[in-house]
């Protein structure tokens, strides 16, 4: 399909902000299902002796669970299709049925992960599982829906060579990776140890020693995704929508030409200069680590 510079730009938005909401409820789904980077403390902490009501699934890296309920989706929405099912109808049931296999392999994990802790005590709670459930099947359906529905728009409207269940598989990891990255930082670092000092590192004698207590009562995963809402979760959503706006852009612009490849090169030095500019000011803002401390005390 031929489309004029407004209506390529025009669409271009829209996957952006598709791509945007999409990441942000991928990191909090993650986060509601404690499949993010602290996966691992949650199931150490029973091990410890410190029992809590954490709901965790942790089927996979979320690159590989997110590009398994992806694909599963754009594979539905491509059979609706052919069966002249209306395009956003095939979208919204395929992005469901995505939804509902993952939420399975979630209540399974968890369900085997605490059957597997029984000698360290660790209760099954049927009504975290009750409640926990359906909030992870209900992030995950948005994410499906958002990423298939760029799958459709690619493959349709903008003529890409590849399959909508490709490309959302694509997008699904793609976004499982930055949620992974970007999202991780604002709940393993500050929320299951809070009572650390950020950025101070974890020791291997504190391992498992995850914050239980909330505000008000114990710990649940609803009371990490209210925390990540705040940050973890917009944060991964604008990193995923400025990919999906900045590696499209230049093509949209300039076509498929060597100037389009020389502008994405350009977007990526001044991206990697900012990082760097951002990490030289937290560093600066938070003083050195502890073991940079020991190590200056130790030379003078």
């Amino acid at each position: 399909m031929v489309l004029d510079l407004t209506m390529s730009m025009a669409i271009l938005a829209l996957m952006g902000a598709l791509a945007t909401i999409a990441g942000c409820l991928e990191d909090l789904e993650s986060d509601v299902g404690s499949q993010s980077n602290p996966n691992s403390q949650v199931q150490l902490a029973p091990q410890m002796g410190f029992l809590h009501r954490i709901f965790n699934k942790a089927i996979s890296g979320e690159p590989i669970s997110n590009g398994m309920s992806a694909v599963i989706g754009g594979t539905a929405t491509t059979v609706l299709l052919s069966q002249q099912f209306y395009p956003l109808t095939a979208i919204v049931i395929g992005a469901f049925f995505g939804a509902i296999v993952l939420g399975i392999f979630a209540t399974t994990s968890y369900a085997g992960r605490v059957a597997s802790q029984t000698r360290f005590k660790q209760p099954l709670y049927m009504d975290i599982m009750r409640y926990t459930t359906p909030s992870i099947i209900g992030h995950n359906f948005i994410m499906n829906f958002c990423l298939v529905a760029i799958a459709y728009i690619q493959f349709e409207i903008l003529g890409y060579p590849f399959t909508i269940p490709f490309l959302a598989l694509i997008w699904g990891i793609s976004v499982g990776a930055i949620g992974s990255s970007v999202g991780d930082v604002h709940y393993g670092g500050e929320r299951e140890f809070q009572n650390r000092e950020f950025g101070c590192g974890l020791n291997t004698a504190l391992s498992g020693r995850i914050v239980r207590k909330a505000e008000s009562g114990l710990r649940n995963s609803i009371d990490n995704v209210w925390f990540c809402a705040k940050f973890g979760g917009p944060a991964t959503g604008i990193a995923l929508g400025l990919t999906v706006f900045f590696s499209s852009w230049p093509t949209t612009i300039f076509g498929y030409t060597w100037k389009a490849i020389g502008v994405g090169v350009f977007i990526v030095i001044v991206l990697t200069l900012m990082n760097r500019l951002v990490e030289l000011n937290v560093r600066h803002a938070y003083g050195p680590y502890k073991e940079e401390k020991n190590e200056q005390e130790a030379k003078a």
